[in-house]
């Protein structure tokens, strides 16, 4: 059976449609930063990218691993919560 998004499903019994939804506009304000790095890592964060999982772009789906990262080190205690960082307010 085909689907109308041109895939065949396994049990050839049933269709399931994906759409896309809008994403709600972040709520809490960013700042950009500069981040550089090699082609190979690029290449990486594109391959993260096809999976539809870490967002539409190399630059999401950097700043998804550095978001994860800094939660990951927030809870091991590497990361002081609640302090300023020196220079910053």
């Amino acid at each position: 059976m085909k689907c109308e998004l041109n895939f065949v499903l396994p049990s050839k019994k049933e269709c399931h449609y994906y759409g896309i939804m809008a994403r709600n506009q972040n709520p809490i304000s960013t700042v950009q930063i500069t981040l550089s790095t090699t082609e190979r890592l690029k290449t990486h964060l594109a391959a993260l990218v096809e999976t539809g999982l870490f967002g539409k772009n190399v630059a999401e789906a950097a700043e998804r691993l550095v978001a994860r990262g800094v939660t990951e080190e927030l809870k091991n205690g590497t990361i002081p919560r609640g302090q300023a960082v020196k220079g910053q307010s």
